[in-house]
């Protein structure tokens, strides 16, 4: 299909940091032209007219658990290991076929119509096959994967695996669904933390990833009793340990990271491991603060996201944007992470944790048509004259001023109207399968 988005205030948020008013021609999922000059409208299959509104790149978030999303506001004012073992673990243990993929539409629902094109994605041990369908039926572009948990004392029997069984399944997963449709769903070993790994699983996930040649996405220095643990378990700090298994290397996606020493900071550093900064996660679950100006000077790579529903309660791009800006002014001063830079890490920076800064996170010529076009002519993003706007976007905007949404050069939100799925039957469906899971678990 050939869509014109024409009249709007482009934000291309390239190397240029380019803003003009303009129009893009997209060819079938791809941005064909990128002009301050009228194109020629006969050449299109369908229009918008952007006259007011801002066009730019999707939002790209790196560390989301779409099967928790079933589980928001369950799991209120608990720290991150007692939030894990008391209510999330069990209630994942829980999912079956049906709950999983209604989740996993829940999630996704909420991130397209807050202007998320691009995720990195944790489910659970069972059923991930269902939520990657929701993934495909949607729309959305994800790495995603199976968790892998293999143990652990204080794991459920529920979630608990063999070693051979998690890789097996991985594996399996891994040949149905990577590159799917055209590469816009690809998969990721997904071990959950050194917590609930076994060292022998996490040598064979290494070695499985080169073979393979894809990512790992895991959790890491989250919490200090989970690196006490891991500390008293296998004798070293968390990021120490991942480098002596392997798994330090650009393929890897970490979430988290707010407890760094010096030699684990280097180490990200010289392995080119990327980031994932989760600040309503970090501090709902207080965990504390990641140090993410100073990892960023070293030119570490690291992108923002919301995490799982149950962390914050929400999946808002906006949310995150504009506390990962507060909560580092508080620590370095006020002219710290300016709206600039964490636009950048919204979608540039997402893209590079991905691995993918050649194909989304900004628009250029080429790249995929994963675009958002926001309305900034509303009460709580005015005024707008002599404003920036970047500062709009991050510290005023939220996830109403998503018009549409689009991904791949399809239209999945217009008008922030869901098109792919009913949000009535979503809802319908999800609180039929939280009361479901919850009656069986008796909470």
């Amino acid at each position: 299909m050939k869509l014109l988005i024409k009249n709007g205030l482009i934000l291309t948020m390239d190397n240029n940091k380019r803003k003009f008013l303009g129009n893009i021609g997209i060819s079938d999922d791809k941005i064909e032209t990128i002009s301050e000059e009228p194109l020629d409208e006969k050449y299109f299959d369908k229009i918008l007219d952007a006259k007011g509104l801002v066009v730019m790149p999707g939002f790209v978030q790196p560390h989301i658990h779409l099967c928790q999303s079933l589980f928001r506001g369950t799991a209120d004012d608990l720290e991150l290991l007692d939030w894990l073992k008391l209510r999330i673990w069990p209630q994942e243990g829980a999912h079956d076929e049906e709950s999983i993929y209604w989740s996993a539409w829940l999630g996704i629902g909420e991130l397209l119509k807050g202007g998320t094109t691009s995720i990195v994605d944790m489910e659970t041990v069972h059923y991930t096959d269902n939520a990657i369908q929701a993934i495909y039926e949607s729309g959305i572009r994800a790495i995603t994967g199976k968790v892998m948990m293999d143990y652990g004392s204080d794991v459920p029997k529920s979630l608990m695996e063999s070693k051979d069984f998690s890789i097996d399944e991985s594996t399996r997963l891994l040949n149905k669904w990577h590159q799917k449709d055209s590469g816009r769903i690809e998969y990721a070993f997904t071990p959950r933390f050194v917590v609930s790994c076994s060292e022998e699983l996490l040598l064979q996930v290494a070695k499985l990833s080169k073979e393979y040649g894809i990512k790992v996405h895991t959790h890491a220095s989250e919490n200090q009793g989970e690196i006490a643990f891991v500390q008293q378990d296998r004798g070293m700090r968390n990021i120490t340990y991942l480098k002596k298994v392997g798994l330090l290397n650009e393929n890897l996606i970490l979430a988290h990271c707010i407890w760094l020493d010096e030699a684990e900071i280097e180490d990200l550093r010289v392995s080119h491991t990327k980031i994932a900064h989760c600040p309503s996660s970090n501090t709902k679950l207080s965990s504390g603060v990641a140090k993410i100006p100073e990892l960023r000077e070293l030119g570490i790579d690291i992108g923002i996201a919301s995490d799982g529903a149950p962390c914050s309660n929400s999946l808002d791009m906006f949310s995150e944007m504009r506390l990962a800006s507060l909560l580092q002014k508080v620590r370095k001063g006020p002219k710290t992470m300016n709206c600039h830079e964490v636009l950048e890490m919204a979608t540039m920076g997402g893209a590079r944790v991905m691995g993918k800064e050649k194909e989304i996170g900004s628009l250029e010529v080429g790249k995929k048509a994963d675009i958002i076009l926001l309305n900034l002519n509303t009460l709580q993003t005015t005024p707008s004259y002599g404003v920036e706007v970047e500062s709009q976007i991050v510290f005023s905007a939220g996830r109403d001023n998503v018009v549409t949404t689009i991904v791949n050069g399809e239209i999945l939100v217009e008008n922030n109207k869901l098109l792919r799925k009913e949000e009535g039957t979503i809802i319908k469906n999800c609180n039929n399968s939280l009361e479901r899971i919850r009656r069986s678990l008796k909470l």
